[in-house]
């Protein structure tokens, strides 16, 4: 079904729903001469400019990419606030396959779309874009952040993002088993490219079994090749059935707790850096009925926003690392407030982060 404009009319529900919140500003952005096809989807400036990744992917329908700016700029929103960061919540999404239509050209255009909002709207990497991408965005916009290096940035935020899964961890631990070493306790990965691979690191550092898993192989011989004691299985249905199973790590895309996991997961954890992990709104419920320890994704794996976050004032990496460090903390807050409200994590952690972003709108 669609409505007079034509757009369906499901992606306009997301876009006006005052149950959550709604968005600002969305804005299609299209460029002939190279190919861009882009959304920018503004959900709160509450807290500040909007701080979001771009995400360049070859969707199926311009509608699924119009649904998946929207999801993931909320997201954003509830991040930002949890990390304590003046920034609200934004996302742009880039129409396509990287590999095959990603150019100078296409990126410089994008970097004109993204100044033309004056500053409501601050870019970095994501799914599909990298440092070297956001030096060439940075060229025509000066809201980039993500840089490498040599042209004023950080440079790589999964660095970071993989430190906060693991504080969050640590705190899960703490928080089910009163204990916050991962030591001896068997950790299972879905996913390790970007993020991942840096938390195996922490992970074997403390003395953990890792188990891993990624769809591509090279990525999976790179930690084996080093570290030989790390299993591998097949696949994320191998991974999520593994006996003897402590913790649940979701490193890749979306949706990895749906109806079909959930009710074979043998960890008595999740916590792990993928966005948008719960499938469906319930499922956070499911997890909690049958005794599992969700660590919100958004709150976990807020290392990498609060690295670029910082880049845009001239960035320290232990001034970054200090921060990061907190989502312990915040995450032990969040179970604590989970107990007290008698609801699931996820949505302790909702209630926390629409607290703040309302009281900075009544300012």
């Amino acid at each position: 079904m669609t409505d007079v404009t034509g757009a369906p009319a499901d992606v306009l529900h997301t876009l006006f729903r005052s149950e959550q919140g709604g968005h600002e500003q969305v804005v299609l952005c299209q460029d002939r001469a190279s190919g861009l096809k882009a959304v920018i989807a503004l959900h709160s400036t509450a807290l500040g400019p909007a701080l979001g990744g771009t995400r360049f992917y070859p969707y199926a329908s311009e509608a699924e990419a119009v649904a998946d700016a929207l999801n993931l700029s909320r997201g954003m929103s509830y991040k930002n606030a949890m990390a304590g960061l003046d920034h609200g919540g934004g996302k742009a999404v880039i129409i396509g396959d990287p590999e095959t239509i990603k150019s100078e050209e296409l990126l410089l255009a994008y970097g004109r779309f993204v100044a033309s909002l004056g500053g409501l709207y601050v870019t970095a990497c994501d799914v599909g874009t990298y440092v070297a991408d956001m030096d060439v965005v940075a060229r025509e916009c000066r809201w980039t952040t993500g840089r490498s290096p040599e042209n004023g940035g950080a440079g790589d935020s999964s660095v970071l993002t993989a430190f906060g899964v693991f504080q969050g961890m640590r705190a899960s631990a703490q928080h089910l088993w009163g204990d916050p070493t991962l030591r001896d306790r068997k950790v299972g990965i879905a996913g390790v490219g970007k993020v991942g691979h840096h938390l195996v690191e922490h992970l074997l550092s403390d003395g953990a079994e890792v188990v891993i898993t990624d769809v591509r192989e090279e990525s999976v011989r790179r930690i084996q090749d080093k570290h030989p004691s790390v299993q591998a299985v097949a696949d994320t249905e191998a991974l999520i059935r593994t006996e003897g199973l402590d913790i649940y790590a979701p490193c890749a895309l979306g949706g990895a707790l749906n109806d079909h996991s959930v009710p074979v997961l043998t960890a008595k954890i999740v916590c792990g850096a993928a966005n948008n992990q719960l499938a469906h709104p319930g499922v956070e419920k499911d997890l909690a009925d049958r005794g599992i320890l969700y660590a919100p994704d958004y709150v976990v794996n807020a290392g990498g926003v609060i690295q670029v976050a910082d880049e845009l004032h001239g960035f320290d990496f232990d001034r970054c690392k200090a921060k990061a460090a907190k989502i312990f903390d915040t995450t032990l807050a969040i179970f604590a407030r989970a107990k007290t409200d008698g609801i699931p994590p996820a949505a302790a952690a909702d209630r926390i982060a629409e607290q703040r972003m309302a009281e900075a709108r009544r300012r």
